[in-house]
């Protein structure tokens, strides 16, 4: 009987603290939750409105990641607190974990820096046309740790920040104007002259070719089988690709037409018979 009213003197002094900690660790769980409902609002919420001030898209998804992580982080300090971990001690134990995590996580930091550098430096922009990291695409999204490429037949490509910012970018978006680098050969008996005229005549006919700076349409070598020309013309840079294609196609109407031929590479197989 002793024993029974000991542990029931037992059960109302821990009664109480057991309390404390159900109370607290509910609470933790709840602010941990809508910490991480509000991240994502805000953070959401602070892109739309970068967006309409005509802010950069990349940019907006960037600094909307950073709003996000900060948050989440803050909320899940908050929500340790309230289950009991003294969150002093939690930070002071993870800036001493510092060292190992950055070794553990130099790949994703040297991407989050990446990333950074890309906001700070500008080498594209959202909507922009690149070559990067061995991919083209059209930049969609610039995240913490990776940029989303959209390639012409819409796939997405995800590159670590780290791999685009560590090799050469070649941006075909930056500039308004872009020049085409056509190279026609045309065969030895046909009549440079003409072809030259014929040439020019087609450029002349295009009117999506700028005016200035003028093409140019030059003998740029005497091949083994066909006399090559350069043929440069300026072009919008989003009138690149359709140019182009019809370019090259009216050329080879044209040259068929009157008579000029485009030399394609042969072979002479001659067969001798043995007496």
């Amino acid at each position: 009987m002793n024993d029974l009213n000991d542990l029931l003197d037992q059960g109302s002094e821990w009664g109480p603290w057991l309390v404390d900690i159900a109370i607290g660790l509910a609470a933790g769980i709840v602010i941990f939750f809508v910490g991480r409902f509000l991240a994502k609002k805000i953070a959401k919420w602070c892109e739309r409105r970068m967006l309409k001030s005509n802010v950069d898209k990349a940019v907006a998804g960037f600094t909307s990641s950073i709003v996000y992580a900060l948050i989440f982080a803050a909320s899940t300090l908050m929500a340790l607190g309230q289950v009991g971990v003294q969150t002093t001690s939690f930070i002071a134990i993870l800036g001493a974990a510092g060292l190992a995590i950055g070794l553990a996580l130099q790949g994703s930091l040297s991407n989050f820096a990446s990333g950074v550098l890309i906001i700070l430096l500008r080498p594209f922009r959202a909507g922009d046309f690149i070559d990067a990291a061995g991919q083209m695409g059209v930049v969609d999204r610039i995240e913490l740790f990776h940029t989303e490429l959209k390639t012409p037949d819409n796939r997405v490509v995800i590159i670590p920040n780290s791999s685009i910012m560590g090799g050469s970018i070649v941006n075909f978006s930056r500039e308004a104007t872009r020049r085409l680098d056509l190279v026609i050969g045309i065969s030895y008996d046909a009549d440079i002259r003409l072809a030259k005229e014929l040439l020019e005549g087609i450029l002349n006919s295009e009117d999506r070719i700028l005016k200035d700076p003028a093409y140019v349409i030059a003998v740029g070598e005497l091949a083994d089988s066909s006399v090559n020309f350069n043929v440069r013309p300026w072009v919008k840079s989003e009138d690149y690709w359709g140019v182009r294609a019809d370019l090259l196609e009216k050329i080879k109407y044209t040259f068929d037409e009157n008579g000029v031929g485009i030399p394609y590479p042969q072979m002479d197989v001659h067969v001798t018979k043995a007496d």
